[in-house]
């Protein structure tokens, strides 16, 4: 079985070190200049498994009809990394990792719906630089058919994934993945501070500011007459519980929540993608809540202010302090 492996950052590096290293024919897809790099020093691994070094073979574009394709790009690099590997996609299987809610939809112009898994990662993982990957949590791959029914797609992903990651599939995989833009929608957070997520919400102030999101998120939702389904370690009663209790208790929780995270620095991919100079998926995922608002005729301030602080720090490299970022949030935590 033929695996292409399209994006070398944090998932997808971590994807295709493991795949090799349990054995497969896995092909590594990435941008130019990461290939001579790559090929030469291979993929370096850390964190929860140990370290190591793993060669895998890298090509910018795939020439051959892979049987498996995991797409590992960030849902806003998906059209660029989707029209330079068509031969990829026309994979029997092919796997998303993305959050948000799109990655699907982007792929449907070169990939039949029946073909598609969508995929969940519930670990995490680290990567600022082409070839270096610490794996900071583990966690399972959740995946479930994206058209809805079960097929032979979805036992051929199973069988890989489940060589690598505990693999969990799901029924409402659509509603799994509504869920998991609320586990990411902190993400912003340590973002727009430049600190690790560890040290953003030691602060119970900025711990309040993440259960807002959470709290205009649910309303956002709810009021959409949207279905958020429970991911494995992680029930939708807790983001539902957390937005009826009153906001200085309901930080306390989230610290609570936040503080075991992992013990190598964690700083959340919408930080990565900044200081890897790459635009972040901070449309796909606050930015989500807003589409929705909008969509119902409502608004998410607070999260569209998010939006935009993460896009000001795209601009300019300046990130806030705590501070800051609390003034330009203030009228939303009343």
């Amino acid at each position: 079985m033929k695996v292409a492996v399209i994006g070398a950052g944090a998932i997808g590096g971590l994807c295709a070190a493991y795949l090799k290293l349990a054995g497969k024919d896995v092909t590594l897809v990435v941008r130019p200049s990461g290939v001579r790099r790559l090929a030469k020093n291979g993929l370096s691994v850390s964190g929860v498994r140990g370290e190591k070094t793993v060669g895998v073979p890298v090509v910018e574009k795939v020439d051959f009809l892979p049987d498996i394709c995991i797409v590992a790009v960030k849902t806003q690099d998906i059209e660029e990394a989707a029209a330079g590997n068509p031969e990829a996609l026309r994979a029997e299987t092919v796997i998303t990792t993305q959050n948000g809610l799109r990655a699907e939809e982007m792929l449907l112009r070169y990939s039949a719906p029946d073909k598609i898994v969508s995929g969940i990662v519930m670990f995490g993982a680290t990567s600022f630089e082409p070839g270096r990957v610490v794996h900071n949590f583990e966690g399972s791959f959740v995946i479930g058919n994206y058209s809805g029914n079960s097929g032979k797609n979805l036992s051929c992903a199973e069988a890989l994934l489940s060589e690598v990651f505990p693999v969990r599939v799901a029924d409402n995989i659509k509603g799994m993945k509504l869920l998991k833009v609320f586990l990411n929608a902190n993400n912003c957070i340590p973002a727009i501070l430049g600190t690790t997520m560890q040290e953003a919400f030691s602060d119970l102030r900025i711990c309040g500011l993440s259960v807002a999101i959470w709290k205009e998120g649910w309303r956002v939702v709810m009021d959409a007459g949207l279905k958020p389904e429970s991911l494995p370690d992680f029930p939708v009663e807790r983001i539902s519980g957390l937005a009826a209790m009153p906001l200085d208790r309901a930080a306390g929780v989230f610290h609570g929540i936040m503080s075991g995270l992992s013990k190598e620095p964690l700083y959340g991919s919408i930080l990565q993608s900044i200081k890897r100079g790459r635009p972040s998926e901070i449309d796909y995922l606050n930015g989500e809540f807003v589409r929705i608002a909008a969509a119902g005729g409502s608004n998410a301030g607070l999260n569209e202010t998010l939006v935009r602080l993460v896009h000001d720090v795209e601009r300019s490299g300046r990130f806030l302090a705590k501070e800051e970022l609390l003034r330009e949030t203030a009228g939303f935590l009343e």
